[in-house]
C-alpha cells in the first residue's frame, strides 16, 4: 500500500479521496452511535459538507469518460448533491425514517459502491491499496 499515486494525482483526485475515506468513517461512527443527539447532529453536518465535497470535487475527475468528460459515476454526485439537503429537511421536519432511508442510500451509493469502483484495476485508489 502507498499514498504515492494518490498523493501525486491532480489536486481533485486527493481531495475527493480523503474526504471520502472521511465520510465513509463518519458514516459507520453515525450508524453506530444514538441518533437525535447533539453529537449525532453535529457529526451529521461534518459528513454532510464531506459529501458535498466528495460529489462537487468528482465533477474535475475525468479518468473514465464515457459521455463527453463525464462517466455514469457522476450521475451519482448529481444523486447526492440532490438528495442531501432533502435528507437534511426531512430530519428537520422530525421525518425521521425519510431522512434514515436518504442518508443510508447516499452512503451505500455514494460512498460504498462508488468506493468499489476505484478499487478496479487501472483506478489511482486500485494502485493505492493493492500496488502497481
Amino acid at each position: 500500500m502507498s499514498l504515492a499515486p494518490l498523493l501525486t494525482a491532480a489536486p481533485a483526485i486527493p481531495l475527493h479521496a480523503f474526504a471520502a475515506v472521511a465520510a465513509f468513517v463518519l458514516g459507520l461512527v453515525q450508524f453506530a452511535a444514538p441518533k437525535g443527539t447533539l453529537p449525532h447532529r453535529t457529526i451529521g453536518w461534518i459528513w454532510v459538507v464531506l459529501m458535498v465535497v466528495v460529489a462537487a470535487s468528482s465533477f474535475w475527475i475525468h479518468q473514465s469518460r464515457l459521455i463527453g468528460p463525464f462517466s455514469p459515476i457522476h450521475v451519482l454526485s448529481i444523486f447526492t448533491l440532490v438528495v442531501l439537503p432533502l435528507a437534511v429537511w426531512r430530519a428537520h421536519a422530525h421525518r425521521v425514517a425519510d431522512h434514515r432511508l436518504m442518508m443510508i442510500f447516499i452512503f451505500a451509493g455514494a460512498l460504498v459502491v462508488a468506493g468499489l469502483f476505484t478499487l478496479l484495476p487501472g483506478r489511482i485508489m486500485h494502485r493505492v491499496v493493492f500496488g502497481a
